[in-house]
């Protein structure tokens, strides 16, 4: 029978597929990069926890939400994709794309306040969103965790060309300065501030990972996080 083992710390584990599952504290910062990402299939993350998916524009973010996340989402791409579908035809992007913000930044207010756990794709790297989702995640007794997929400029732009979409060159070089910065804090196992842990994925750690699970701890017991634990 598969009970759950509870864990006092507030840090992401990951599970290698037919493998038992990782027990005992894990590091600020996890790089799952090259070979120590190739068996990883699903992240377990604490009850009241958040998780921020950031990278690249055309990194593969959104394809990684829509496979491993079974449970509230919330992906900018996806209010863009409704927003295309009525106006796209019409009008260029550009002139509705505050309302594309706005009805994302709503849908992600909404989300929060009603306490699920969730997965947030952090459109931009913007600092102040992840303010916004740390605070959230402690007003819930959770913790708020990073999840950064790590893409060369050129896989990115190549995902742009093949979704169809993509963005303009000086917005791509922020987003470029932006990610650089967290890598070099996240190589100095720094953690951005807000965040408990972070994940770092490349693109072939991300198209294992399989599911990113949010594990309920028993009321008795006073954790954040917890892995099943085969009994």
């Amino acid at each position: 029978m598969n009970r759950p083992t509870a864990h006092t710390t507030h840090q992401p584990l990951a599970t290698p597929g037919g493998r038992a599952p990782l027990q005992g504290r894990t590091p600020a910062v996890r790089d799952l990069r090259g070979e120590a990402g190739r068996g990883v299939r699903v992240l377990w993350f604490g009850p009241g926890d958040l998780v921020v998916v950031t990278g690249l524009p055309g990194g593969g973010k959104s394809t990684l939400m829509r496979r491993a996340v079974s449970g509230t989402r919330i992906d900018s791409q996806d209010v863009r994709d409704r927003w295309d579908a009525r106006l796209a035809s019409y009008l260029p992007y550009a002139l509705y794309r505050p309302l594309v913000r706005l009805a994302h930044y709503a849908g992600l207010r909404r989300a929060l306040r009603s306490g699920d756990p969730a997965v947030v794709h952090d459109c931009g790297t913007q600092p102040w969103v992840r303010a916004w989702l740390a605070r959230a995640a402690r007003r819930r007794g959770g913790t708020l965790h990073l999840l950064l997929l790590d893409v060369a400029p050129g896989a990115a732009l190549a995902g742009q060309r093949e979704r169809g979409r993509g963005v303009s060159p000086h917005a791509f070089r922020r987003h470029r300065r932006a990610v650089a910065r967290l890598l070099r804090a996240l190589r100095r196992g720094e953690p951005p501030k807000g965040c408990g842990s972070a994940v770092l994925l490349d693109r072939e750690a991300a198209a294992a990972l399989r599911r990113i699970e949010f594990v309920p701890v028993p009321d008795s017991l006073p954790v954040t996080t917890a892995v099943p634990s085969r009994r």
